[in-house]
């Protein structure tokens, strides 16, 4: 488009027609005559044509201003029409959100239950859920929400802690039996050790804080959390994994904690969306049932709150 046209000369001109005289459309347009004559003037000068013949009695389009009114009548609906279906896609819940989460215990033990619930309330919303650990980008808009443990820096995302992770280090009595129980955290490099995404394991002493930094050795290596439970059963090694995921192993002792005075410091656990103060409906929908629901389906509960 020119520089020397604008939109509101253009919409004063689809009115004019429309209007069918200068008084009518001021009376819409809430201006004088004199501002549509002048914005008219305007439009022409800025496209080198002549719109509309004006006599003392009449107006009509010339042939440039019934091509030029045809195109822009058709242009302004379009834009009306996507105002319309944004503004109506923001107001609803309705859409896709796409999720990323750690997968294991709390992937589809917590958050899948907790997602399929949240459908079922929603049913106009659809998901993408991805269980990975991969580092993923919410700035380019690859997901809308990620859950994640640790610690979080990034400014421009909000990272909202839904609960802290007790962490334990345990293995089966079994395996206790067989091998000896460490006393010290600096005793698991003598132990065979099934390691996650840490190899270095820091204790806490709950006497004295204390830190001790132990890297630990294993025949096994393994992200799933499930594996490296099922791996300890087996009496394969010690492991270093939340609570919660083996809470039915630890009450029926098919597991048990390795030490009474040492353990890791507690992991938050986040959902991470980002700063953006124009949340669709949806967005909003979801961040509220997390927050409600969330510590519902870490107990082991089935079916939401709300």
């Amino acid at each position: 488009m020119k520089k020397d046209i604008n939109y509101a000369d253009i919409n004063s001109f689809l009115i004019l027609v429309e209007e069918g005289s200068f008084t009518k459309a001021a009376n819409k347009l809430m201006c004088s005559r004199s501002q549509i004559s002048k914005q008219l003037s305007q439009l022409e000068a800025g496209l080198g044509v002549s719109l509309l013949v004006r006599t003392t009695r009449t107006q009509h389009l010339t042939p440039s201003g019934e091509l030029f009114y045809d195109k822009c009548k058709k242009a302004f609906e379009r834009i009306e029409h996507a105002i319309d279906i944004t503004s109506d896609t923001a107001s609803h819940t309705s859409g896709e959100i796409r999720i990323n989460c750690v997968g294991g215990y709390i992937g589809e033990n917590v958050i899948g239950p907790m997602v399929t619930d949240f459908m079922q309330k929603y049913p106009q919303i659809n998901v993408v859920l991805d269980f990975s650990s991969r580092r993923v980008d919410l700035v380019a808009g690859e997901f809308d929400f990620v859950f994640r443990m640790g610690d979080l820096t990034d400014s421009s995302l909000i990272a909202r802690k839904l609960t802290e992770l007790t962490i334990g280090i345990y293995a089966s009595p079994e395996y206790i039996k067989k091998h000896g129980e460490p006393l010290n955290p600096k005793d698991l490099i003598n132990h065979k050790c099934i390691a996650g995404s840490l190899n270095t394991w820091t204790l806490l002493s709950e006497h004295t804080n204390e830190k001790q930094e132990v890297i630990v050795q294993g025949d096994l290596e393994c992200k799933n959390g499930k594996v490296m439970v099922y791996s300890a059963l087996r009496g394969n090694g010690i492991i270093r994994v939340p609570e919660v995921y083996c809470n039915s192993e630890l009450n029926d002792g098919t597991l048990i904690p390795v030490f009474k005075h040492w353990h890791p410091k507690a992991t938050p656990f986040y959902l991470v969306f980002l700063r953006d103060k124009h949340q669709p409906m949806r967005i909003k929908a979801f961040k509220e049932f997390v927050y409600k629901n969330f510590m519902h389906y870490l107990n082991g509960g089935s079916g939401s709150n709300c």
